[in-house]
């Protein structure tokens, strides 16, 4: 009995029963886009700064890729050292680390230490990652918490759509070690915004702690790691070879239109999906695959037309854009009782399935033409579904909150 008091105490909701905190869900929402940026960052700023390091653009191209495996090598581990610290100050720890790393990539002029900079980074990405859900949850009354995490989650496709962009136009503008000295001052703005506004939380005390190979053997939560790891992959293997595609159907002067139709429509797909997840969390899972995979399947048949093809892309943009906050709500739900774990090994399955799908978009792209990729997504998302279909009770419930 004891037990179960204290686990109800320390997530007992610091918002008011009726209504969301949403000043401190949106710095929370402010981190996400200080992460995402962040990683991305490299791809729009790589001509100045290969030219800058003097290395190739193979060799610069490899920041991104080292801010990833920073992320997936150091989540557990760190989500697990941390388990039992309050919140908050680990949430502080990680955009403190988003300081030195975008500090230290902003002054640097030797390539080493640039990777190792950009390693740091991946761990801060890592850390914020494995709190950002349960902190949203614990955040906002039950009834609201699929919400908060859409609030939270927002910050994706922002950041996407709006932020990539933005950076590397300061970047072109007046270089790129200013558009990292401009995240490094975002991150301090975060650091204020969360000590001043967001609440604090308790860790998990070490008798109430599940080891991760358990967190992952909860009810439902294999199910859902399943289908983080297709549809990841899936997305991975048409989207990081997206320009490519384009290309190779004459519509490469207009990539920049493209992603930001694609940005524009997942910001609105994000904004459907937090208005209904708290009622609809199975439907919407299912609704969003489905649009996915007519997108992708259009993008396929209609490549000839570029007017079709903006339609798919917007169509596309718009089934993924609640999916980061749908697969992340179904695991905090599932994995409720070891929320921090459980995020832990969805950060690290989300970016090893990252990497798979570009590896396996660059073997189709050279073996099988582009053609392969669009077509790869559709057949992908016939085990998404019936997966989302047939685990109807832990892992996608209709409604959020139900057991």
């Amino acid at each position: 009995m004891s037990e179960t008091t204290t686990r109800d105490t320390a997530d007992t909701p610091a918002a008011a029963p009726d209504r969301l905190p949403v000043p401190g869900l949106l710095a929370l929402a402010t981190a996400v886009v200080i992460t995402v940026i962040t990683e991305a960052l490299p791809a729009g700023l790589l001509p100045g700064m290969r030219a800058s390091l003097d290395v190739s653009e193979s060799a610069m191209g490899q920041a991104v890729t080292v801010y990833a495996v920073g992320t997936a090598l150091t989540v557990i581990p760190l989500a697990t050292l941390t388990a039992g610290w309050n919140r908050r100050p680990v949430l502080l720890l990680a955009m403190g680390g988003f300081v030195v790393a975008n500090t230290v990539t902003a002054v640097s002029a030797d390539y080493a230490l640039t990777m190792a900079a950009r390693f740091v980074a991946g761990m801060a990405a890592g850390l914020s990652w494995a709190l950002m859900v349960g902190y949203a949850r614990r955040m906002a009354p039950p009834a609201l918490q699929g919400k908060a995490i859409a609030i939270v989650m927002a910050g994706i496709p922002l950041a996407l759509a709006l932020g990539v962009p933005v950076g590397a136009f300061i970047g072109g503008a007046v270089g790129w070690r200013e558009a990292f000295g401009l995240m490094s001052a975002l991150a301090v703005a975060a650091i204020v915004w969360i000590a001043l506004i967001v609440p604090d939380f308790p860790g998990q005390r070490p008798e109430h702690r599940v080891p991760v190979l358990r967190a992952v053997a909860l009810p439902g939560v294999p199910a859902i790691m399943a289908v983080i790891v297709l549809y990841v992959v899936a997305y991975n293997v048409l989207y990081t070879y997206i320009a490519t595609y384009l290309e190779r159907f004459g519509m490469g002067g207009d990539i920049d239109k493209a992603l930001l139709v694609f940005g524009l429509a997942s910001i609105l797909g994000i904004g459907i999906v937090g208005a209904r997840i708290d009622r609809r969390l199975r439907h919407l899972t299912i609704g969003a695959a489905v649009l996915v995979a007519l997108a992708t399947a259009g993008l396929a048949v209609l490549a000839e037309s570029p007017a079709l093809v903006y339609v798919a892309i917007g169509v596309w943009g718009l089934g993924h854009g609640g999916v980061p906050t749908l697969l992340q709500t179904a695991a905090g739900l599932a994995g409720r009782k070891a929320a921090d774990n459980v995020q832990a090994v969805v950060v690290t399955l989300w970016n090893l399935a990252t990497a798979a799908g570009g590896a396996v978009g660059g073997i189709l792209l050279a073996h099988r033409g582009p053609i392969a990729l669009p077509w790869s997504v559709v057949i992908l998302s016939v085990p998404v579904l019936l997966i989302v279909a047939a685990a109807r009770h832990r892992a996608f419930p209709r409604v959020y909150g139900t057991d």
